[in-house]
Order: C-alpha cells, then sequence, then structure tokens
C-alpha cells in the first residue's frame, strides 16, 4: 500500500495530526513545526545540525506539504506533489522551481474575509472618528474637542473584489457608503458595488474615494502598484487602509505623502519588510495607524483551515478536482 507522507510545518496539535491520519489509512503524519520558527511570514532554518538533519529526512520523503516551506524546497523534497498554504497569500511560495515544476499549490482561502472586514473597518472608523487623536489626547491628560467625521455618503474604493473585497464592500453599503472598486474580473454578478472599474482605471478609482482599501493579491502586476503617481492620484483628504500585503505600496512614496500631507492619513496592518523596523518614520507620523500583520488572524483560525485541509485531503487521495488551487503563474 502507498504511503502518503504527510509533512506539517505549522502546529495543529496532536488532535489535528489524529484527525488528518484518520482521513485515510494510508496517511502518515510528521510534524516538523518545531524545527522551524517564522520571522517576518517566512521560516527559518534550524542552527542545530542534528535537527537540521531530521528535519531534512522528513522532507525528503514528504508527498505533501501543509504550512510555510523552508528554502530549496524542489530539492529537498523530490517526493513532493501537493503544498497547501496555511494563508490566502501565496506570493512567498512562488518560487521558480515551485512555479514551473508540477507541485500542486493551494491555499487558504475562504476563511479570511470575516475577519478582516472588520478589521478593515475598524480602521476606517479610528480613522473617521479620530481615534488617534484621543489616544494622544489621553496620554497627555489634555481635553480637546475635534469633529469626528460620518461614514455615510461617503465614497469608499475597494481594490480587488475577492471575498475578502467583497466584505469590505458589503460593510461599506451597510455604512451608507457609495462603494467603488477594481478587479481584474470585470464581468462579475452583483458584488454590492456602485461602480466596477478594470485595473487600467486604477486613478480614476484612486481619486474617487475617501477611504481606499487594498485586498489585492501580491503579485508581480500588484507589487508597487501604489506609488508616488498614485497617491496623488488621491483626494488631499483621503485614507489608504492596506490589510493585504506591504510590498502593494510604495512605502517611500507613502511615506512621502503622509509627511507632506497628501493624503489625510492611512492604517497599515502589513508592511514590505516584517517586523516593520524601528527606524520607520511610519512609526512617528502622527496621520498612521498601525497593526501587526493580524488582520486575517482569529482565535479559531487553525481548526478553519485545518478542516480546509482535510477536505482536500479527501479529494487528492480519492483523485478528485481540488479547491483552492492557485494558478501558480497568475500568482492566485
Amino acid at each position: 500500500m502507498h504511503v502518503v507522507n504527510i509533512v506539517f510545518t505549522v502546529p495543529v496539535g496532536a488532535e489535528g495530526l489524529d484527525r488528518i491520519e484518520s482521513v485515510g489509512s494510508n496517511v502518515s503524519v510528521l510534524d516538523a513545526s518545531a524545527m522551524l520558527t517564522l520571522s517576518g511570514g517566512a521560516p527559518v532554518e534550524p542552527e542545530d545540525a542534528s535537527v537540521k538533519s531530521c528535519l531534512d529526512a522528513m522532507l525528503a520523503d514528504a508527498e505533501i506539504i501543509h504550512g510555510f516551506i523552508p528554502g530549496n524546497i524542489m530539492a529537498r523534497a523530490p517526493k513532493l506533489k501537493w503544498i497547501n498554504a496555511p494563508s490566502a497569500g501565496v506570493d512567498r511560495f512562488l518560487v521558480p522551481d515551485i512555479v514551473t515544476g508540477p507541485v500542486i499549490l493551494t491555499n487558504s482561502r475562504g476563511i479570511h474575509h470575516v475577519q478582516m472586514g472588520e478589521m478593515a473597518f475598524e480602521m476606517i472608523l479610528m480613522l473617521a472618528k479620530k481615534a488617534p487623536f484621543f489616544f494622544r489626547m489621553k496620554e497627555r491628560r489634555e481635553w480637546r474637542r475635534v469633529v469626528p467625521d460620518i461614514l455615510r455618503g461617503k465614497t469608499l474604493a475597494v481594490l480587488g473584489l475577492g471575498a475578502i473585497g467583497t466584505e469590505v464592500a458589503r460593510l461599506g453599503k451597510a455604512f451608507g457608503m457609495r462603494v467603488v472598486a477594481l478587479d481584474v474580473r470585470e464581468a462579475r454578478p452583483d458584488e454590492g458595488v456602485d461602480a466596477l472599474f478594470p485595473p487600467p482605471a486604477l486613478k480614476e478609482v484612486l481619486s474617487q474615494g475617501d477611504y481606499v482599501v487594498v485586498t489585492l493579491p501580491l503579485t508581480g502586476r500588484t507589487r508597487n502598484l501604489i506609488g508616488r503617481e498614485e497617491l496623488l492620484a488621491m483626494k488631499r483628504t483621503a485614507f489608504l487602509v492596506n490589510i493585504a500585503r506591504g510590498g502593494i505600496v510604495d512605502e517611500d512614496a507613502l511615506e512621502a505623502a503622509l509627511t507632506e500631507e497628501r493624503i489625510g492619513g492611512a492604517a497599515l496592518d502589513v508592511f514590505a519588510h516584517e517586523p516593520l523596523p524601528a527606524e520607520s518614520r511610519l512609526w512617528d507620523l502622527p496621520n498612521v495607524i498601525i497593526s501587526p500583520h493580524v488582520a486575517g488572524i482569529r482565535q479559531d483560525y487553525a481548526v478553519l483551515a485545518l478542516d480546509l485541509f482535510c477536505e482536500n485531503l479527501k479529494r487528492y487521495l480519492g483523485g478528485q478536482e481540488m479547491a483552492n488551487v492557485v494558478d501558480k503563474k497568475r500568482g492566485y
């Protein structure tokens, strides 16, 4: 009987490992999560030679990997047929050997839209209601009144209408906002948006938004998509909210736009380099809200991701079409 060896590089717990093994009698699970640590979303190799040797032995027999992948993966895992990313974004997985090779890449899309939609609107409301100002006022024990803004009647611009962007758009309509969106798929059913634009109309979409929310995947086409010219296209009173990937926004250009008050402010959950370096001027700007790449996290995230993986594992073992297969050329 052919044994399907599955290596986990993210922790799922003893119950999770048992659950995976119960999917098929020929499934063997190896837990490598304690051998790797994450830094800025990338796995860090073990320094101990014996631990690294043990990891290499696991990878050598791996047919499936669930989790983040260590470097030089195809040479270290010659039997690898399927990688399941525990995240929705897969930019860190798209190394040349994977993109050009036959390995199937799936992601965990479909379990992020609720928490990320809420996070986007937490940030939007904080910006609209002047929360950063009030936090600073409290620290100084000052009593100063400013007028909070309202969202009703404002324009929400959503860049990317996947599951997350669609949820952001839905919440925008619930707040009585006009919603415009940018998406590569122009012919779509009603997504609760007032106007839908193709990618070449990026500046037009940016010019309309009072609040611009980035929910695009990071690909070769979207890297540094929002630079100096795009930021100049925004209203001077507009706010940029990025819950997608830091590399989509040119941070030097954003820092300049914020410093010179060419836009109203920004709320950023993601950055080009994570953790955000202590010397970054973004920390000091009063019109910026920063969170440490937590928009996609929720308390039951590991359970939801495992549900997706087990369902796809059943399909894989049964030779059925798998869900959430990534187009490696397009990057999502």
